[in-house]
């Protein structure tokens, strides 16, 4: 059922990217990697999407906070999402999704991801680590450069605390001082870090596009096709 909540505060996490923290709905309880729906009360303008958007949770329901984050791109909803201030409220109908990690921890998790769809990812690998499970998580994370890479700090930090996550930042168009992996993710990529291709249960997410070409990229590098679960990102 939704329900009113208000926006406690935000902040840019990454390059044209707001993270927006929420209000918790008293007794709200969700799962690592779900969503919710957020709907604009009286926006000023409209687009042909309407008022509500789905949002992934950021943070790792042990974290204890409602943090959505998303690009700030030139659309209506955007504009009005972006003019939100402190104690504005938003309608709010959630959790809802089952984009959530496995249960059984001796199968390995690999996260192959673009841009914001590290939104319920970092959940994910944060309620791990917090939880303390043995599950191996690898982690390939791409974006063009850097700046554009949202929750680099914390995926670092998870990786400090979690023997058994791997953390490869990827960049696609990096400068010469990035000394990490750069391109984009391919099968000899995924070789590097994932010895054997057939065992774990793959997570995508990101652009429709590259999500499309993972899930190809894995297929053919000898992934089990119903291992491959996967979350688009639209630009809205």
């Amino acid at each position: 059922m939704a329900e009113r909540i208000k926006l406690r505060w935000k902040e840019e996490v990454a390059e044209d990217t707001m993270a927006f923290h929420w209000e918790m709905p008293e007794g709200f309880e969700f799962k690592a990697g779900q969503l919710g729906d957020f709907t604009l009360i009286n926006p000023d303008e409209t687009d042909e999407e309407g008022n509500t958007r789905p949002f992934s949770f950021v943070y790792a329901p042990s974290e204890n906070e409602l943090v959505t984050a998303t690009r700030m791109r030139d659309s209506a909803f955007k504009r009005e999402l972006s003019k939100l201030s402190e104690g504005d409220e938003v309608e709010f109908d959630g959790p809802n999704g089952h984009f959530t990690l496995h249960k059984t921890e001796s199968t390995p998790a690999v996260f192959l991801i673009g841009g914001i769809g590290i939104t319920p990812i970092r959940s994910m690998i944060g309620e791990a680590t917090k939880q303390e499970t043995s599950h191996d998580m690898t982690l390939l994370f791409s974006n063009s450069k850097p700046e554009d890479a949202p929750f680099m700090s914390d995926l670092r930090e998870f990786e400090k605390e979690n023997p058994n996550f791997t953390f490869v930042p990827v960049m696609t168009q990096a400068d010469s001082e990035w000394d990490g992996e750069s391109g984009h993710i391919d099968a000899d990529m995924l070789k590097r870090y994932v010895s054997d291709v057939s065992k774990p249960i793959y997570y995508l997410s990101g652009p429709p596009g590259m999500v499309n070409a993972m899930y190809d990229m894995l297929v053919e590098a000898g992934a089990n096709e119903d291992n491959i679960r996967a979350e688009e990102f639209g630009g809205y």
